[in-house]
């Protein structure tokens, strides 16, 4: 763990007596604030986690509070795009920020679609060391005991989530990286005194409509031409989105009938 150099900054300070912006040192509440504008879902136990897992190493002042560098906001905010956007889980973050640290070029699969259509490269037509990569979302998986911390739950809500079907593992235990959003939503659900019996139909509901988007896909899954195959991936992300967003209106359309 690194350890601060000259109290309370890193560097030496300027003419005037100020440590420049970029060199400045932050509480864990800053760091916080400074993330939530794109990450409003983040918290201070999630940004400890990363710490624990050794993905950020923040100074620490003589009596233990941890102080964070821009740099280290700028780490912890790629570690939460390539959770967020390429459904990466830790080990493979951890790989991809220590190969971009020796200076080489790091390749990631595809953004999903309904990120504000912004791509991860530096610049356009400029590949930089984040090129994305690919038409198919990675095929990660996330551990047991990752997704526990992820989702900052206990093993017994996440064995009663798994016998509603709410979370399904596949034969070694692992989880789809997906699984980590259903489960902090449906933690989320509970603080409200949704309960994982409550939230079947849901579940239900989501099969239904993954089966409306396979039978609009399957016949072009099933072509010989890989461009074909490629734009069923496409499409079916594309479908899923417009299903999502669907599926809002009509709650609120619901919600909003009810409470007139």
């Amino acid at each position: 763990m690194r350890t601060p150099t000259g109290g309370a900054g890193r560097g030496t300070a300027t003419a005037g007596g100020r440590v420049p912006a970029a060199e400045r040192l932050m509480s864990i509440g800053t760091v916080l604030g400074q993330l939530r504008d794109e990450f409003p879902e983040v918290t201070i136990s999630k940004i400890r986690f990363l710490e624990a897992e050794g993905l950020v190493e923040p100074r620490r002042t003589p009596s233990g509070y941890r102080k964070f560098s821009q740099e280290d906001v700028e780490r912890l905010a790629q570690v939460l795009r390539m959770q967020r956007d390429h459904y990466l889980p830790l080990k493979v973050i951890r790989e991809h920020l220590d190969a971009a640290d020796r200076g080489e070029q790091v390749q990631l699969p595809a953004q999903s679609p309904g990120r504000d259509g912004a791509a991860t490269g530096a610049g356009a037509g400029e590949p930089g060391p984040w090129e994305a990569v690919g038409e198919r979302r990675t095929a990660a998986r996330v551990g047991r005991a990752e997704l526990l911390a992820a989702a900052e739950v206990g093993e017994e809500e996440l064995a009663e989530w798994e016998s509603y079907g709410l979370l399904v593992p596949d034969a070694a235990g692992a989880f789809d990286a997906e699984a980590v959003t259903v489960a902090r939503l449906v933690a989320d659900l509970g603080r409200f005194g949704l309960e994982p019996r409550h939230l079947r139909a849901m579940r239900a509901a989501a099969e239904r409509e993954a089966g409306l988007v396979e039978q609009v896909v399957a016949p072009l899954r099933r072509h010989r031409n890989p461009q074909t195959r490629a734009h069923a991936e496409a499409t079916a992300r594309e479908l899923a989105t417009l299903s999502v967003r669907l599926h809002a209106a009509l709650v609120q359309t619901a919600l909003g009938v009810r409470l007139t």
